[in-house]
Order: C-alpha cells, then sequence, then structure tokens
C-alpha cells in the first residue's frame, strides 16, 4: 500500500472508530507560532502548565527522528445537558466547564489515537509514530490549523465548520510523508463578542490570552485566587465556556453523538456544600474520571467556597465556621475567611474576629482582617 492509498485508509478507519475530523500536515517546523510564544513569555501570559522548551514546542523533529507529516484529530463534546438540574436556596450548585463532562478526553482521545497508531503499523509496519493529547509538546492548536481541521479563532480556540470549538485535539508525528491538507481561512471577520464578554478580560486581542487572568486557569492553581478575580468566577468549579457560549459560530452546535462525554448532570452541575467535607478518597471516586479531576480535590473545594460565597448562601455558614477552625489548609481557611465576608451575616463575622486571635499562617490574618475591614465598610 502506498503513502496516497493509506492516507485513504487512515481517514476511513478513524471515521469508523469515532474520530470526527482527521487532517495532515506536514512536519516542518512551527516558525510563527515561535515567535508568538516568545512573546507570551516576554509578556508573562503563559499558564505555567505548557511545555518550557520552545524548540519542543515548535519543531516537530525534536520529537520523532525522520518526522516527515503530522496527523490532526478532532473529537467533538456536547454543549448541551439534558436533565440540567436547578439550584435552589440552601441547595446552591456550581458547575463544571463543558470540557469536563463525561469521561475524561484524555483517556478517550489517547485511545482512539492508539487504535490509529496500530492500524498504520498493521498496515506499514516500518513507520514511527509519537502520538499526544493536551500534555505533549506540541500546540494541539497550530498543529490542528495547519491540518485544516479549523481556524484559530479570536478566543484562542480551534473553530470546525461542523462542530464549533466544541471539539478536543490530538495529535501524531509520523515518519510517513503524507500529502498534507489545506489550512482553513479565518472566519471570525469584525465579531469581538469573546472579547468583549470575557468575565476577566483575559483576551488581550483576538488571538491573544492572558492564560493568568484567564478563569479556566484560575481555577485549576492550588495558590489563592487573587481577589480581584473571586467575584468574577460566579459558580465556576472548574474552567470557563463564556467565550465559547456567545460565539456565534457555535449557535446550534450541540454535538450528542459522542456517548463518552455526555454528562452525568449530578457530576456537570454538582451540589457545593457536599464537595466541602469530600475526603481525597471520596472525591477521587465520585470525580476522578471527569478531566477537571486532574489537580485533585483542593482546587475544587476552594472554588466552591467562592461559589457560595457568589450565591451568598447563608445555609452555608456553620460549615464554613467549622472549616475555617479547623481545616490545616491555609488556601481554604483565607478563602473561607473572604467568603464569610461577602455572605455577611453577623455569625460569620464574629468566627472571623475569633479565629484572628489564633491564626498564625500570615497570608490566612490578612484574609481575616480585610473581611472585618469590609464589615466596617458595609456598615
Amino acid at each position: 500500500m502506498n503513502a496516497v492509498q493509506l492516507q485513504k485508509s487512515v481517514r476511513d478507519y478513524a471515521e469508523s472508530i469515532g474520530i470526527d475530523k482527521i487532517g495532515f500536515t506536514t512536519a516542518a517546523p512551527f516558525r510563527e507560532l515561535k515567535n508568538r510564544l516568545k512573546r507570551q513569555q516576554e509578556l508573562g501570559y503563559q499558564s505555567g502548565f505548557e511545555e518550557k522548551d520552545l524548540d519542543k514546542r515548535t519543531e516537530p523533529a525534536l520529537l520523532l527522528d525522520q518526522a516527515e507529516s503530522i496527523i490532526a484529530i478532532a473529537v467533538a463534546y456536547p454543549s448541551k445537558m439534558a436533565d440540567s438540574p436547578r439550584g435552589k436556596k440552601g441547595e446552591r450548585r456550581g458547575i463544571f466547564c463543558r470540557a469536563s463532562w463525561g469521561t475524561d478526553y484524555h483517556t478517550v482521545l489517547r485511545e482512539k489515537l492508539r487504535l490509529l497508531e496500530g492500524f498504520i503499523l498493521e498496515h506499514a509496519p516500518a513507520a514511527r509514530v509519537r502520538s499526544m493529547v493536551d500534555t505533549g509538546e506540541l500546540s494541539d492548536r497550530a498543529v490542528a490549523e495547519r491540518a485544516g481541521i479549523g481556524w484559530s479563532a479570536k478566543n484562542c480556540s480551534i473553530i470546525t465548520p461542523e462542530f464549533g470549538s466544541y471539539v478536543y485535539l490530538g495529535e501524531m508525528i509520523t515518519n510517513i510523508p503524507f500529502a498534507p491538507d489545506v489550512p482553513m481561512e479565518d472566519e471570525c471577520g469584525d465579531c469581538t463578542l469573546c472579547l468583549d464578554v470575557c468575565p476577566t478580560g483575559a483576551l488581550i486581542q483576538g488571538g491573544q490570552l492572558n492564560a493568568q487572568r484567564c478563569i479556566a486557569f484560575l481555577t485549576q492553581t492550588k495558590t489563592p485566587i487573587p481577589e480581584e478575580f473571586r467575584t468574577r468566577i460566579g459558580n465556576r468549579l472548574y474552567g470557563c465556556d463564556t467565550c465559547q457560549t456567545v460565539c456565534p459560530k457555535n449557535k446550534g452546535k450541540h454535538n450528542l453523538h459522542q456517548q463518552a462525554f455526555q454528562p452525568d448532570p449530578e457530576l456537570a452541575k454538582p451540589l457545593l456544600q457536599p464537595i466541602l467535607s469530600l475526603s481525597n478518597r471520596e472525591f477521587k471516586e465520585k470525580f476522578g474520571h471527569v478531566s477537571g479531576s486532574w489537580r485533585g480535590k483542593n482546587p475544587i473545594q476552594r472554588n466552591a467556597i467562592i461559589s457560595l460565597a457568589h450565591f451568598k448562601d447563608e445555609s452555608a455558614v456553620p460549615e464554613l465556621i467549622v472549616m475555617l477552625d479547623k481545616d490545616p489548609r491555609p488556601v481554604i481557611r483565607g478563602t473561607i475567611a473572604w467568603a464569610l465576608g461577602q455572605i455577611g451575616v453577623d455569625e460569620g463575622f464574629a468566627a472571623i474576629k475569633e479565629a484572628l486571635l489564633k491564626e498564625e499562617d500570615l497570608d490566612v490574618r490578612a484574609e481575616l482582617e480585610k473581611a472585618t475591614d469590609s464589615r466596617i465598610e458595609k456598615v
């Protein structure tokens, strides 16, 4: 089987195993991307989760000897949830972003790439391959853009005509010289909705994101969330979909066909208060199979506290007071201090005053003092 025949067979096989889009591009360096990444580093706009070696991020030949081509894949995920539960007073709910609904996409896409690798090696035993999803060195979006999967939009997502931006991306480097597909034309036009509505102003300009201000990044950190962002997080427990939900190109894109990503409504929009008391084991049992669990329970619990403050949920105050007194984690105690100040009931302020008598962590003390000051300002 020659390369042309193999390429067609790979396309057909990809469709048969549930890959929604597949594209091919060369393994040439991503020179323009390298310049953009350098600028992002200089400006301090990167999240810190990225591969730090820019050569590895932009030169596929460093990742696979004799690299010739890159196969890009996209798998769509749903934008709608059937029977979405509604929160109510005393039973408030948080939300995980759509990219964390259903089974962890890393697991699903890696399995599809594993099957694709096996198919290629069966028909071309001398082939060499290396696959990655999200956590690899290459930029998934840059590969997908060049392989014609979609265009790189102003909200820094890849938008496909078929599925909008609700797609997971992965890629495979190979030494087979597949014919490259043609990149798509940018169809964002003059639209700036995503920039206009970003809750924290993280989208600096079309195609440029300051990850340090992005809610999707902030909800994954393990340190205290800067105070300027807390009231803008709302009830988000993990991630943020705002720049996708406002995009006109996503209108009507529901993508309900991938069974692995169908959400469990009670996990995608869980009750907030029960999250506060989860042990590590309980958290893993409940949320361990979703991508939003990858940083562990601490960030999710911190975000749940911020969400309860967003709702000014007075029913949570007794449990928050107990945690303020007994929780060993300074980040949690500091966040609770702020949250009690936001909820603003006398019981909470009394607990803050009592906590100040014994709190030794300087950062937590600062949060307690600010919460006390906020009461004075309200009066």
